[in-house]
């Protein structure tokens, strides 16, 4: 499995299952026109943070998903 920046790409996925599978966290797929190879062109939770890590590797993903797990946390 690839890695980005300085996480494999395993652990990543598997750290965003874990805020996924949490009732406690807001983890809707999004639409994105882009995503033609998901059920209504609806981009998966997972999959779009995997996009946006990819996309810039200069972002600590450990950090990232940290931050992450704060701003989606039900209130």
């Amino acid at each position: 499995m690839a890695t980005i920046s300085t996480m494999p790409e395993d652990e990543i996925i598997e750290r965003l299952k874990v805020l996924e599978d949490d009732p406690k966290m807001k983890t809707e797929s999004i639409y994105s026109p882009a995503a033609t190879e998901w059920p209504d062109s609806r981009l998966p939770f997972i999959e779009r943070h995997l996009i946006y890590l990819r996309a810039h590797k200069t972002v600590n993903p450990e950090h990232y998903i940290s931050n992450l797990a704060l701003m989606i946390k039900k209130r």
